[in-house]
């Protein structure tokens, strides 16, 4: 007898670990946040039978709304265990285990099941309903979150179809205006000559637009090599600051002397340079300082360039890197300069992050990867 009742322990103590065994596989099923709805139910449906006293003898079965997941070769029979899947307190499905009669289980019990596997049954159906709650959530955020971006997106183009079509439309409407003219006075050749040069300042001003738009769709540094950043912003510095020495603006650099080299195009650190002094310089009408420093860190160089004007809030912050984004009166700019600051610092691997206060001024900083030692 005491033999017999350590056989019937031991088997127990086996089905128990089946039964824990199955919890386990399922909730690392659920765990899986790459998986759909879909394919969790599915993976559950097929690791359930293991879980069962006959595994080879069950089918199962999930049927959620109007979807319905079952084990390979799957039939029903009379021998059924059931259990309803819920969300939010009403019935949204239900689980279900069948199995097929055979002689051991006919033997145990009428039904063919043990009452630690309808608890067991029970313990899924809940775990699965509050999967099937959580997962059916982050996928209807998820595809709020795609429509949201997707909006966004739309928006942008928008905003950058309009912004094109305003900045060209300027100099075409000169273009066609001036040849009008030109054509009316052929025979008066000096006003000629002043409407064609009208026509070539247009041309030449809707090239520029066109070179930036393309610039920003696609800011690839044509040759990168190692590259002296000191001595790119110095030469850069000295061609920026003759021009505007007259105003009462004060220059002032103040440049890492072990500062590291990177991999750079140099035209276009130069571009960037020009950009955003040219600006810092339009933001102090009444004077001010502007400070360039370059400052190396472990493994990335800075640059800086900080001015004490009119700054700027939260929300112009937000716009100043998209496109066609101007506080400027249109005759100062086109609203592309920051925009292919940007782009010119993202293809470097770089970034750029802005400081501003308004009445005080705004610190750009980018930051560069260090030269590793590979140039291409």
């Amino acid at each position: 007898m005491k033999e017999q009742a350590l056989l019937e322990e031991r088997a127990k103590l086996i089905e128990r670990n089946k039964e824990l065994s199955c919890l386990y596989e399922i909730a690392k099923i659920v765990a899986d946040t790459e998986t759909t709805v879909a394919e969790v139910l599915q993976a559950i449906v097929d690791v359930l039978p293991s879980a069962f006293r006959y595994p080879d003898q069950v089918w199962a079965r999930i049927i959620v709304a109007d979807k319905i997941y079952t084990t390979e070769g799957f039939t029903e029979s009379g021998h059924v265990l059931r259990d309803t899947l819920k969300m939010e307190a009403s019935p949204h499905g239900a689980i279900e285990v069948f199995y097929h009669q055979r002689e051991e289980a006919a033997e145990d019990l009428e039904i063919g099941f043990f009452p630690e596997e309808r608890k067991l049954l029970q313990a899924i159906a809940h775990q699965v309903s509050l999967m099937i709650g959580i997962k059916l959530a982050n996928e209807k955020r998820a595809e709020l979150e795609t429509q949201l971006l997707h909006a966004d997106r739309l928006a942008k183009v928008g905003q950058l179809t309009a912004g094109v079509a305003h900045e060209l439309n300027e100099p075409l409407a000169g273009i066609l205006g001036f040849a009008q003219l030109a054509k009316k006075k052929i025979d008066e050749p000096s006003q000629t000559v002043r409407y064609l040069e009208k026509i070539i300042q247009s041309i030449l001003h809707a090239r520029e637009i066109i070179k930036k738009l393309m610039l920003f769709s696609s800011p690839k540094p044509r040759h990168k090599n190692k590259t002296d950043l000191n001595q790119v912003l110095a030469e850069g510095m000295a061609f920026i600051e003759p021009r505007f020495s007259k105003g009462a603006i004060r220059f002032k650099t103040v440049f890492d002397p072990k500062i590291a080299p990177i991999l750079a195009d140099a035209s276009q650190v130069t571009q960037v340079l020009i950009n955003l002094v040219i600006n810092a310089i339009q933001a102090m009408d009444s004077g001010g300082t502007l400070t360039l420093r370059t400052i190396s860190a472990d493994k990335v160089v800075r640059v800086i360039v900080e001015d004490t004007g009119i700054g700027m809030d939260r929300q112009t912050r937000e716009q100043i890197f998209l496109p066609f984004f101007t506080t400027k009166d249109m005759e100062q700019g086109t609203g592309l300069g920051l925009s292919v600051v940007h782009g010119i610092v993202s293809a470097h691997d770089g970034t750029i992050e802005v400081e501003s206060r308004v009445g005080e001024g705004t610190t750009f900083t980018i930051t560069f990867p260090a030269y590793a030692g590979t140039e291409r």
